[in-house]
């Protein structure tokens, strides 16, 4: 990786606190209220069958690729809270997704899209002492028989283990996917996130923030 890229990809990460920074003003832990817990989605059948060399939380740059993933950067970030609004330290989070052609890097992917190596396709980090969490990546888009969404793990110890999924609000295929749909109204708001401009991050990148509550969903 030259030293530009290296540059490149210090200034992104570093300018990824100011998105932590509007999550820990707004996440509702520091209101220690009572929280509903993030519902359970499906891991799907991509979840990795192996890890990528390149397993950080910035899934645009590839270590040893010169060109980005292709795609609009996305920073995602939020918190890890237990149902008493407690920040949940030391949780590992991980993310998978689809390529901004709508492929996932899985060779039980049959999609006929082409594959953009450009892009990590899976990232993991591990939350600090605030819960947080923040990724690098890109948004989200739809693919055959799925709105768009990014999947996401959750476990560590003494942590039950919660996988996810994250959805666009506006996208038009949300009325219409039934992982989405199978769970109810109220619960759908807590998986659906708004994507912002940020310019104050990354130029013509978008932020979202979405927190993650730990516990029974039933």
């Amino acid at each position: 990786m030259t030293g530009a890229v290296h540059h490149d990809r210090r200034r992104m990460l570093g300018g990824m606190t100011a998105i932590a920074a509007v999550c820990a003003a707004t996440t509702p832990w520091a209101a220690a209220a009572a929280l509903l817990p993030t519902p359970p989605q499906t891991s799907g059948p991509f979840y990795p069958l192996t890890f990528p060399l390149d397993s950080d939380n910035d899934l645009v740059r590839v270590g040893g690729h010169a060109k980005p993933a292709g795609g609009i950067v996305a920073h995602v970030a939020g918190h890890v809270l237990d149902l008493n609004g407690r920040p949940v330290s030391g949780a590992r989070v991980e993310i998978w997704q689809c390529d901004a052609n709508g492929r996932y890097h899985d060779p039980r992917d049959d999609n006929p899209a082409r594959e953009d190596d450009d892009f990590q396709g899976y990232g993991r980090t591990v939350t600090a002492t605030d819960g947080g969490y923040r990724f690098r990546t890109i948004r989200p888009v739809p693919y055959p028989g799925r709105t768009a969404h990014i999947h996401f793990k959750i476990s560590g110890q003494g942590i039950d283990e919660l996988v996810t999924q994250l959805y666009v609000a506006g996208e038009p295929r949300n009325a219409s996917d039934g992982i989405l749909n199978g769970i109810d109204v109220s619960a759908r708001e807590r998986v659906i996130v708004r994507f912002l401009p940020a310019p104050e991050i990354e130029a013509d990148a978008l932020k979202a923030a979405f927190d993650i509550v730990l516990g029974d969903a039933s």
